[in-house]
Formats: C-alpha cells, sequence, structure tokens
C-alpha cells in the first residue's frame, strides 16, 4: 500500500529557527549546466496532481511488471526531497543518471533543451507506469469519415489508450481535431490526435505587443496544403488541394505551452519576443472544436520555465506558485526567492504550465476513462 497524500497547513509552512525550508521551496544543485532539469523538475514539482501521484507512493501500485521503473523511482526520491526532506538544497544526481540511461541524448554535462527535456521525462514517467503492458502490433484500423465527430473522437481515444493509458497521460494529454477541407470537391476529412503540449509560434506584430491569444490564433488559422504538401481526398481517391485547420476536442488537465523562440533551421537564433499571457482565467473557449463543449476551458497558470542568454551562453530558472500559500517564488538552481505575480511574465518565458480550473471536475474524464487492455 502506498502512503496517505502528504497535506501541509500553513502553520508547517515555516520553521521557528528557519533552518528547516518550507516544504515545496528548496533548490536544486546544479551538477554541471543542468539548469534545464532544475528549471522542469521545479514546474513538475508544484504540479498538484502528479506530485500527490509519486511523492505518497500511490505510483507504487502502478508500475508495470516488465518494468523497475526507475525513472519514476527516482523521480519520487527527488520531489520526495523537495517536499519533505530538511535540506535547503537536493541533489539531482541519482534522478540525472536514471534519466540518461531511459534518454542517453542526455548523457553529459552540455547544455540542454528544457523543453525536449520535459517531453523525455514525461515520456519516462509514463512509460514506467503504463498500464499496457504488451503493445498491439497490428496496424489500427483507420476510421471512416462518416462516423460523427464525436464518435469519431472517442474512437480515436480508445485507440491511443491501446498504446498509452497512464495516470500522467490522464494529466497531461489532450486530443487535438485536425479538419481537411478540399477545394475543388468541398469534401470534408477530420482526425483526431492526441498532444502532450502545444508548441506555438511567435507571430510578427507592428505594436510589439504580442497576447498569448495572437500565438493561439496563428497555429489554429487555415493552411493552404498544395505542391508537394497536397493530401489525398477519400472521396477523389487522388491528392488534392484543400485547406488545414486544428481545434482543440479534448481538454488536458494540465495543459502545457510552448513558445517556439529558437528557428529549428537556425541553432543560433532566438526570439526575444515579450508575450503577454494571462496568469488566471485563459480561456481557450475560441479554439474548441464544438462538439464536446461541456468541457472547462479555462486555465490557470502555476509555473514557468524560464530562458535568459543567448542559444550559445544561456540559463534556465523557473516561476512557480506554491500550491498550498498560492505566492509565486523564483527557483534558480539552489537560490528560491519570493517573488510577486507581476513578475512572472516577462520575455524570458519559454514553456508555460497552466492547470485547469476545476481540477476536480469530472467531465473531461467521464467520456475518456482509460480501459483496460483485454486482448
Amino acid at each position: 500500500m502506498y502512503n496517505e497524500p502528504i497535506h501541509f497547513r500553513e502553520a508547517d509552512m515555516l520553521d521557528s529557527q528557519g533552518s528547516r525550508p518550507c516544504p515545496g521551496l528548496t533548490g536544486l544543485r546544479n551538477i554541471g549546466n543542468t539548469c534545464f532539469l532544475n528549471s522542469i523538475v521545479q514546474c513538475l514539482s508544484n504540479t498538484d496532481l502528479l506530485r500527490e501521484f509519486v511523492v505518497s507512493g500511490e505510483y507504487l501500485n502502478h508500475i508495470r511488471s516488465e518494468s523497475r521503473g526507475d525513472v519514476i523511482r527516482a523521480f519520487s526520491d527527488l520531489l520526495s526531497d523537495i517536499w519533505i526532506g530538511e535540506k535547503a538544497c537536493a541533489d539531482p544526481t541519482n534522478f540525472k543518471l536514471q534519466i540518461q540511461r531511459f534518454a542517453p541524448r542526455f548523457t553529459g554535462y552540455s547544455q540542454q533543451d528544457a523543453q525536449e527535456f520535459l517531453r523525455y521525462l514525461l515520456e519516462g514517467l509514463h512509460q514506467d507506469v503504463n498500464k499496457v503492458t504488451v503493445k498491439h502490433r497490428r496496424i489500427l484500423p483507420e476510421l471512416s469519415d462518416e462516423l460523427p465527430d464525436g464518435q469519431k473522437a472517442l474512437e480515436s481515444w480508445r485507440q491511443y489508450l491501446t498504446l498509452e493509458n497512464s495516470h500522467v497521460v490522464e494529466l497531461f494529454v489532450g486530443q487535438l481535431k485536425s479538419t481537411l477541407t478540399f477545394t475543388n470537391c468541398g469534401h470534408r476529412s477530420t482526425t483526431f490526435e492526441p498532444f502532450w503540449d502545444l508548441s506555438l509560434p511567435l507571430v510578427q506584430t507592428t505594436t510589439h505587443e504580442l497576447k498569448l491569444s495572437d500565438c493561439f490564433d496563428q497555429f489554429m488559422q487555415d493552411e493552404i496544403l498544395d505542391g508537394d504538401n497536397m493530401a489525398k481526398c477519400t472521396r477523389c481517391n487522388a491528392q488534392r488541394r484543400c485547406t488545414k485547420r486544428y481545434s482543440i476536442h479534448k481538454y488536458p488537465r494540465v495543459l502545457v505551452v510552448h513558445l517556439k523562440r529558437f528557428s529549428p533551421n537556425n541553432k543560433f537564433h532566438k526570439l526575444m519576443t515579450s508575450v503577454n499571457f494571462p496568469i488566471e482565467g485563459l480561456d481557450l473557449s475560441p479554439y474548441s472544436d464544438n462538439t464536446h463543449g461541456d468541457q472547462v476551458m479555462e486555465y490557470d497558470l502555476y509555473a514557468v520555465s524560464n530562458h535568459s542568454g543567448t542559444t550559445l551562453s544561456g540559463h534556465y530558472t523557473a516561476n512557480c506558485r506554491h500550491p498550498i500559500t498560492q505566492e509565486w517564488h523564483c527557483f534558480n538552481d539552489s537560490n528560491v526567492t519570493s517573488i510577486q505575480a507581476n513578475r512572472v511574465v516577462t520575455s524570458m518565458a519559454y514553456v508555460l504550465f497552466y492547470e485547469q480550473r476545476s481540477t476536480r471536475c469530472q467531465t473531461n474524464r467521464d467520456c475518456y476513462l482509460p480501459t483496460e487492455d483485454k486482448s
């Protein structure tokens, strides 16, 4: 059995002698260009539902039979040091060792990208507790365009859960709807695909003031697929010119937004554009596909992974809202300092972490309950 979830009273936050750090306000040693790792760990440490899952030991009941669970065990140990340890600074050495065994690209001490690290870390945590022990080797059937969108989305999600089904998926994975509208015949084709985060472009503006909604608008706007990019029309059975549009069908409980500051074509170029993102009440209803409209579409910010400097010489920090006191703090490797909420939005913001307004709302899960793979 796992331990009961850890609950802190505000009176427990401070030690009268000041010798013990407030729970959750523990720094992380930089063991050699590991600020990217420290930043992401602090953001996930303040992800309430994930922290409770790993620190309480509940995850132990979910470790898949053929896995030793090395990544999630090391992650649990590190978060336990942060939340119930006695030291002002925790050591991520063992955690890094397990991560680089899972993802060798993080071997050594070179600078790494925080968003890429986040994806690998979540994948490692997920794989350790994935309920699907034997994945299907057969190709999953393509869903007919004749199916109503709601039914098609649900069936696509069920297909996904036959391969990927864990508590980590329940928290972080949403579902995008991709709609192709063919110019010649007017045929409309929809597909539904899971997403772990949303990577948004930083659009150029004449006012030098960019809002997060501008980035979402750019991501969701119509894209013309022509020439070599044409898609196959199932009605015409041929490659045809079409428009492609994204919308959100399933809203994740934890929404991760990646601001694309680094050019994939020029590793030396970084966009320093300042993006004004809401701390409270991010409303994503304008981007809904309107086929599952009873979901919670409002989010509140609780963590930001920041990158300062250039691509050649940069540094990562994290701004996080404490889940108990609701106060904001800056995590700069081993140093943790209190900050005002009005200092959270900066041009250094790189990865944003939002939580649904009501994480207790069951609407999202009613139609998407994980099902055991019985095949």
